[in-house]
This record gives structure tokens, C-alpha cells and sequence, in this order.
């Protein structure tokens, strides 16, 4: 189970959806990049926590809408994320590359010949590669997923892969993809496609990825739909090799979260820590949902009524708040610093030490400003690793209902 802020809707922070993250060939044609307006910043004030580092043209139709949804497609979804030199936006059929350095645009590409229907559900993206998400019309009126893998150089297509609705790409680089499929998490060779090892996993069960492992919860029931939580199954993204964590203590619930060395467990009794070294539960929060987790202070944040509190996820004590005014503004955290958002057209993002409980930075204005979410926590505007935090953005509002954008921007921001 994720849980992620609603790209469309309200927006209160205790309205983020949840979503399970479950398991469940097309071609690409890479085109040149077209003209566009780019800006960027230089020197030494671009090194500052808010700093505004580029600004992009967006293509295609963007309309903004009030609330969280701020900027976003006129149809359909968008998906953003970034790592390494590369920053990618996808939506509809068509993948965008930007130089994360400057913004300016690397390549474009179209996915050709998928039928009506089709559409991007997903851009992951590490330093070497980008992994497309593709939602495509099955028989009996349901949706089934292909994995594309491109090259972060120039765009073309590596391999493609088929993937679990809410499974793809759990990791991947230049020569290997793990896609976790329908029944089994396999270990791909991209030059060939051929299958390097393979887990089975039988029925949907939910997944994380932390710290270069897949942690799968291991169900009494067979699937994350019923029965209890017995075990966690540690899977090596780069080998295979697999390691079963028995719980001393079954929950019924699904797995939500690993912070260094405990996993986070959600369910109506609230959120429970357990050891992966012994399966022994450490500690429980009843009536708790997890908000976000901050991997580099080993902390969780999660809402108990209308509070937000900060654990420490080894022994499960409070050991902070932030302002209850500040709570429903905030997006992500990093080592401390949550990045806030203010919404519609005097809109900015802002940085709050959630220790000293203060704003430290102001980023410039950013009107209607949209949050990408990946609710694998892969992907987003915030992703894991990601050396800028993207943001779509309107700088010229027309007419009409929901509003056309005249100018919609893709923007990069140092937090």
C-alpha cells in the first residue's frame, strides 16, 4: 500500500488517496526535438535550497484547474521523473527527454501502432534508461500493461517487457530490467530479452523497493486480498538471490513501507513496525496512517486524527509535529526539509525544517504548480536519487472551463 497525493481534487493532505501497489511490444519512434523557449539559471544562486534551475515549454494542451490539480493535461494524465542527466514527461503516446542540467530538450518520442485506448500510466527513469509504463486494451474490456525500456540518450526503444497493471519496472540500467509481471518478479537481459532469474510469486501480492531490494509481503490468504501477513520476501534487484523473513507476529494488513531496517506495515489496526533482521514487531500505532518517510533521518511521518506526527521508525515514538496550519501543504520530504507547495496562480514551493519548525526557503513564483505522482514512489516529481524536483506550471492563463494554458512550463527546482 502507497500513499500518495491526488493529482486532481482537494487539497487537504488527509484526502491523499492510498493506493495498493500490486502486481498485475510496443514500438517506439524517437523524434527530433522541437524548437522551444528554455531558460536556466546560472551561478552561484542556483545552488540555493528553492532555486528556480530551468524552465521548459511544455507541449501539447494543458489546462489549469484549481486546487492540487494546478496545471495538467486537457486530456487524460501526465507522468514525470528524472535521474542522472535526464528528466522525462510522458503522457498520452508521447515521451518528452530534457537535459536535467538546463532544460533544454533532448529527443521526443511517439509510441506507434498501439491501439485506441492506449496510454502512458508511468515514467520511472535511472541514469541509463527509462522505463514507460503502457496501459493498453485487453479482451473483456480490461487493460493490460506493457514495460517499455528507452535509452535516456537519444530515446529509442531497448526491449519491452510485460508487466503487472501496478507492477513494470522495479529497477533497471543499460544491460538489465527487473519487471515485476503478473506471477513472477523476472530478472531481464535487455540486450536480448532473455530471462536472467525469476521469482515466482503466484497471486498479487503488494511490493516496496529500498536499498537495492524488493520487499514483497508473503500472504496466509495467497494474495494481499485476504489472509494475514506472514512473512516478507527480501529479493536482490541486481541477482535475484532471495532471503524469507518470517514474522513473528502475523498482521493483517499490507506491506507500506521499509525505513533502513524496519517495515512499515498498514491496516485497520493502525501501522506497525517489525525487524527485518528477526520478524519481531517492534511497535504499533493504532488509528495511524502513513504519510511519507524520510529515508535519510530513518523516519516516518504519519496523521492520527487531524495531526501529523514524526516517528522514529526503530522505536516508534513520537518525536515530533509540525505546524497543524503546515501539514496540508506538504508534497515530499528529504533529510528533514519538507517541500511544501502554495497553489493556483500565486503559487510557489517552499522548504520547512520540520525540526526547528520553520520555512527556511522560498522558491520564486510558480503559478498553478502540479505535483507528479508515481505511487510506487519510484518515479514523481520527487523521486528517489532525483537531482531536480519537477513541477508543470502555467505562465499564461486563456479561457474557457476548465481554463486553456497558453504557456505551459515544465519546471525544474533545486530542493
Amino acid at each position: 500500500m502507497r500513499v500518495v497525493r491526488v493529482s486532481r481534487g482537494t487539497a487537504a493532505w488527509v484526502r491523499r488517496g492510498v493506493l495498493a501497489v500490486v502486481l498485475l511490444g510496443a514500438a517506439i519512434i524517437p523524434g527530433r526535438a522541437s524548437s522551444q523557449a528554455t531558460s536556466h539559471c546560472s551561478g552561484s544562486r542556483c545552488n540555493r535550497a528553492g532555486s528556480v534551475l530551468w524552465t521548459s515549454r511544455l507541449l501539447g494542451s494543458w489546462v489549469v484547474e484549481p486546487g492540487v490539480a494546478g496545471t495538467v493535461p486537457a486530456v487524460g494524465e501526465a507522468y514525470a521523473a528524472s535521474a542522472g542527466d535526464i528528466a522525462v514527461v510522458g503522457y498520452g503516446t508521447s515521451i518528452t527527454g530534457y537535459q536535467a542540467r538546463t532544460g533544454k530538450q533532448s529527443w521526443q518520442a511517439s509510441l506507434a501502432w498501439l491501439p485506441t485506448g492506449s496510454a502512458i500510466v508511468s515514467i520511472r527513469v535511472w541514469p541509463a534508461v527509462v522505463a514507460v509504463g503502457v496501459s493498453v486494451p485487453a479482451g473483456s474490456g480490461g487493460q493490460e500493461r506493457e514495460e517499455i525500456i528507452l535509452s535516456t540518450v537519444n530515446g529509442t526503444r531497448i526491449r519491452s517487457y510485460p508487466a503487472a497493471y501496478y507492477g513494470g519496472a522495479a529497477w533497471a540500467s543499460q544491460a538489465r530490467a527487473v519487471i515485476i509481471g503478473a506471477s513472477a518478479i523476472t530478472g531481464y537481459a535487455n540486450s536480448s530479452g532473455r530471462t536472467v532469474w525469476r521469482r515466482p510469486t503466484g497471486a498479487a501480492q503488494t511490493w516496496v523497493v529500498a536499498g537495492g531490494y524488493l520487499y514483497m509481503a508473503v500472504s496466509s490468504g495467497g494474495s494481499m486480498l485476504s489472509g494475514k501477513i506472514t512473512g516478507l520476501r527480501q529479493i536482490d534487484l541486481t541477482t535475484g538471490a532471495e532471503r524469507v523473513l518470517h514474522l513473528r507476529d502475523p498482521f493483517a494488513g499490507t506491506l507500506t513501507a521499509v525505513v533502513g531496517t524496519v517495515a512499515l506495515l498498514s491496516g485497520g489496526d493502525g501501522l506497525s513496525g517489525y525487524a527485518l533482521g528477526d520478524g519481531k514487531m517492534l511497535w504499533r500505532r493504532p488509528g495511524a496512517v502513513l504519510e511519507f518517510v524520510d529515508q535519510g533521518q530513518g523516519t516516518a511521518y504519519i496523521a492520527t486524527g487531524n495531526s501529523l506526527s514524526e516517528l522514529q521508525t526503530t522505536t516508534g515514538k513520537r518525536i515530533g509535529r509540525p505546524a497543524q496550519g503546515v501539514a496540508a501543504g506538504l508534497y515530499a520530504i528529504r533529510n528533514g526539509v519538507a517541500l511544501g507547495l502554495d497553489q493556483n496562480s500565486l503559487g510557489d514551493a517552499w522548504g520547512y525544517d520540520m525540526a526547528t519548525r520553520k520555512v527556511v526557503w522560498y522558491s520564486a513564483a510558480l503559478r498553478w504548480p502540479h505535483f507528479f505522482v508515481d505511487p510506487s514512489g519510484l518515479g514523481g516529481s520527487a523521486g528517489p536519487g532525483s537531482p531536480v524536483t519537477l513541477l508543470a506550471t502555467c505562465a499564461a492563463v486563456g479561457g474557457g472551463s476548465p481554463a486553456s494554458c497558453l504557456r505551459p512550463q515544465l519546471v525544474a527546482l533545486k530542493y
